[in-house]
């Protein structure tokens, strides 16, 4: 009684010429606390065609007690359906990211601004973006047509 014969579906694969790679190791994110208003810091920027500093556009580093910790610059946009706008962006580090910096950012940076009315166009799941934005003053623009949330704020006299 001698053992069966293995199929071709159960023969034994050859080893692979050169080892397969390991993924890299990964250290755990460091969960830094929220930080105060006055620990952000705007640091105006040339920026580049697409972020600022084209025409109309307008940029700033953010950093928090000295450290680099993301970017927000406004370019000077013409899309259906408002036309010709400012339109802000703002990116956080990830690290930096949950800390309250975006909507101290977001304000600070409208504040800077020489325009008295800015969007801010975001995907609608981004949650975290619209609440930023909202705590620094937008508004949801209702304007039908458009297939993003608008938010839009407007100078205070």
């Amino acid at each position: 009684m001698g053992t069966k014969p293995r199929s071709k579906a159960h023969a034994r694969r050859a080893a692979p010429k050169r080892p397969t790679p390991k993924p890299k190791a990964t250290r755990p994110t460091k969960i830094l606390d929220p930080v105060e208003p006055d620990q952000v810091t705007l640091i105006a920027t040339k920026g580049t065609q697409d972020r600022g500093g084209g025409s109309g556009g307008e940029a700033w580093r953010i950093e928090v007690e000295g450290q680099r910790a993301g970017i927000v610059f406004i370019n000077k946009i013409d899309e259906p359906p408002i036309g010709s706008h400012a339109s802000i962006q703002i990116y956080l580090n990830k690290p930096n990211q949950g800390r309250r910096i975006g909507r101290v950012a977001y304000r600070k940076a409208c504040e800077a601004s020489r325009y008295d009315v800015i969007y801010a166009h975001m995907r609608k799941s981004n949650h975290a973006s619209r609440r930023a934005a909202e705590e620094a003053g937008f508004a949801e623009d209702p304007r039908p047509g458009h297939p993003q949330l608008l938010l839009v704020w407007r100078r205070r006299p």
